[in-house]
């Protein structure tokens, strides 16, 4: 037990930050090997390694003692060489990691977009009133106090239920945070500019006011014309056919397509910029 303290007492943050890398590079190691035929092969190196060093301690053994300082050398030598194949599949995992990245955010965004999707889609066709926010980088937290907090699995089945006309929540707006519902029933704020179509209601004024000051996203679906709408940088595109909702979303979504108006869809620029390639 002194040792443990005495051990404590002289640590630093250096000698924290050495281990800590240290710990790094073996967690990744691991990692990479994984599920690979490197594991038997490194649990058996592991094993002659445990051996040799009991043995070496317990007794005076000056042989066995000379053939693995001998071997050792060899030992390193030769396990790139048994390793080849992992330490290259290796190398190529770290040279993918990126992409590897890039790709599975990809993913939780369709899938999370379809699901949105579907649910909007299924709404309009009932002519049931709705508001989906997805939050971004731009935290809604203040907003989703003023409702009911979920924190549930996002299905266009809960979102129908929410939105139901005969059920209490309907009238509000949904947040979906990092694939989703945070919370139902919220109180959005109204935009303060004077929209184009003086007929829109509260809903699509509320969609347009999120999105003003934060880069939320809102889907709005017209209870008395059941089509769809998305508001985003506090303006308003209506009229998004059912087809086109889903391509919609992600091309807004994606940060690398938002630096990049000509890159969008021409049925979401603004109008001035429709047809201008």
């Amino acid at each position: 037990m002194s040792d443990f303290f005495w051990v404590i007492q002289r640590l630093n943050w250096l000698a924290v930050l050495d281990i800590a890398l240290v710990s790094l590079i073996f967690f990744v190691a691991l990692l990479l090997v994984r599920a690979t035929q490197a594991v038997p092969l490194l649990r058996g190196l592991l094993v002659l390694g445990v051996i040799s060093v009991l043995l070496s301690g317990a007794a005076q053994l000056p042989t066995f003692n000379l053939v693995m300082r001998t071997a050792l050398p060899a030992l390193l030598v030769a396990i790139p060489v048994i390793f080849q194949p992992e330490l290259r599949r290796a190398l190529e995992r770290l040279g993918r990691f990126n992409e590897m990245l890039i790709t599975a955010r990809k993913s939780e965004l369709e899938v999370m977009v379809r699901k949105i999707s579907d649910a909007a889609q299924r709404l309009a066709a009932r002519r049931h009133g709705a508001l989906i926010v997805i939050e971004r980088d731009t935290g809604l937290q203040a907003i989703i106090e003023t409702g009911v907090p979920l924190d549930a699995e996002l299905t266009p089945e809960l979102l129908l239920t929410i939105f139901d006309p005969h059920t209490p929540l309907h009238d509000g707006g949904v947040i979906i945070r990092q694939g989703r519902v945070a919370a139902a029933g919220c109180v959005l704020p109204l935009t303060n500019s004077a929209p184009a179509d003086v007929r829109i209601g509260l809903r699509h004024r509320a969609g347009i006011g999120v999105t003003e000051g934060t880069d939320a996203i809102a889907v709005i679906v017209s209870e008395e014309r059941g089509s769809i709408s998305i508001a985003h940088n506090g303006r308003l595109i209506r009229h998004i056919e059912p087809g086109q909702l889903q391509s919609a979303l992600i091309a807004l979504a994606q940060p690398s397509l938002q630096k990049a108006t000509a890159r969008l869809p021409d049925f979401l620029r603004p109008e001035s910029e429709r047809g201008v390639s």
